[in-house]
């Protein structure tokens, strides 16, 4: 096991290192030094999928193979890339998993071109939020890959601009300020994300219902409660979700869920097929409501020709939604039955009558109260009798709604 290797780090902060030393040993080596000469231990993980020779590093790639259930024989004999690169990364991950849970891991630092970025930040989206995760990528300026790299995690990515390739003065610059930077995250005395025992609410909130959300957070801190924000936008309540089951709140308020129909439908909010699930499964309560879930956002090189026809409305030149159908209403409406009928801990539903954010206003072209109540109809319906849904004569945005949240919050935190 890892625990006689480790013995020797108890005393300091640790660091990990992810890496292809059959590509990238001399620039590694480079980086193990600096962050040694900084006060670091360090911990060399080698993620090679090819080579002969022996690895020098602290956790070989034969040990990362055994750790993902395969052996560096079969990794480096494959044909099948993606089947070893995600052998690799699960091996290395557990690795990851298990030296965090023997606090033998304050921070980690990857360096490596497009595969080798891939992998290490596989491993850092692994690891909770709140441990320290540098990135040193050739490749993070690639258009559409800085995204995947980071997707849902607290990880600095550090475009290296030069190809990681030689241990040259201009790559020793860049290697020196990532070693500065993971350092300073380290032996700084930052606080622990963790936040306090039955006082932590994640609230979810979007710019069409932000007067909501800034009411319901004023009031709930009022009472001594933290409450986090997320942007409902597809990546933010998807983070939300993993931090939920990380064990980092104690209650949800859900202002917008609307990520539930932007993933049936594979919209731009798509927050994934586990939304509106985690906080169940957790048991903590929840109040939700339905902020956006009315409207949709396709990307506009995905219309489809009778999406032109739709009502619609431009929340800026980039974004506009698009009002959902009564069919794609009562799909969505039985998606979040599903889904919160499968909860173990309170569940309160409150709606809105007169509009489902600030786009919803008799001016604007996508109000409709009446096509919204399709979506009502079907929730009562389909919810467990134990999920009491509240409806509010009121706008989103109206003093009245946001205070209705707040009452149905208290009563069940």
């Amino acid at each position: 096991g890892l625990n006689s290797l480790t013995d020797r780090y108890l005393m300091q902060k640790t660091v990990l290192i992810i890496s292809t030393l059959d590509t990238k040993g001399l620039e590694t080596d480079y980086l193990v030094e600096k962050l040694k000469g900084l006060g670091l231990n360090t911990l060399l993980m080698d993620i090679s999928m090819r080579g002969a020779a022996p690895s020098p590093a602290d956790i070989p790639p034969d040990r990362v193979a055994a750790a993902g259930g395969s052996s560096f024989e079969e990794i480096r004999n494959s044909r099948n890339r993606s089947h070893i690169t995600n052998i690799t990364m699960a091996g290395a991950s557990r690795i990851a998993a298990d030296l965090l849970s023997e606090n033998n891991l304050d921070g980690v630092i990857g360096i490596g071109g497009s595969t080798g970025t891939l992998m290490a930040t596989e491993v850092m989206r692994s690891l909770p939020f709140g441990i320290p995760k540098v990135m040193i990528s050739s490749t993070a300026a690639l258009p559409g890959l800085a995204t995947r790299y980071i997707g849902t995690g607290d990880i600095a990515l550090l475009h290296s601009v030069i190809e990681i390739s030689g241990v040259s003065d201009l790559l020793k610059n860049v290697m020196d300020r990532a070693a500065g930077a993971l350092a300073g995250m380290v032996l700084s005395k930052v606080t622990s994300p963790k936040t306090g025992e039955g006082k932590a609410i994640a609230l979810t909130m979007l710019g069409p219902c932000e007067k909501c959300a800034s009411v319901v957070r004023a009031s709930l801190e009022s009472k001594g409660f933290q409450v986090i924000g997320f942007s409902a936008a597809g990546i933010g309540d998807r983070a939300m979700e993993d931090m939920i089951a990380n064990g980092f709140f104690q209650g949800v308020v859900d202002l917008a869920p609307g990520g539930v129909g932007e993933h049936l439908y594979g919209f731009m909010r798509d927050a994934g097929p586990h939304r509106l699930e985690t906080a169940g499964k957790a048991g903590i309560p929840q109040v939700i409501s339905t902020c956006s879930v009315n409207h949709m956002t396709p990307a506009k090189s995905k219309y489809k020709p009778e999406y032109h026809e739709r009502r619609k409305y431009d929340l800026d030149k980039f974004r506009t939604w698009i009002r959902l159908s009564s069919d794609e209403l009562r799909e969505v409406a039985g998606a979040f039955a599903a889904k919160l009928n499968q909860a173990t801990g309170p569940v309160r539903v409150v709606i809105p009558q007169m509009g489902w954010s600030s786009v919803d206003s008799p001016q604007n072209p996508t109000y409709d109260p009446e096509e919204d109540q399709v979506f009502v109809k079907v929730l009562r319906e389909k919810l467990n009798s134990d999920i009491s849904i509240v409806e509010i004569p009121a706008n989103m945005e109206d003093e009245t709604f946001a205070q209705a949240i707040v009452e149905a919050a208290l009563e069940i935190f």
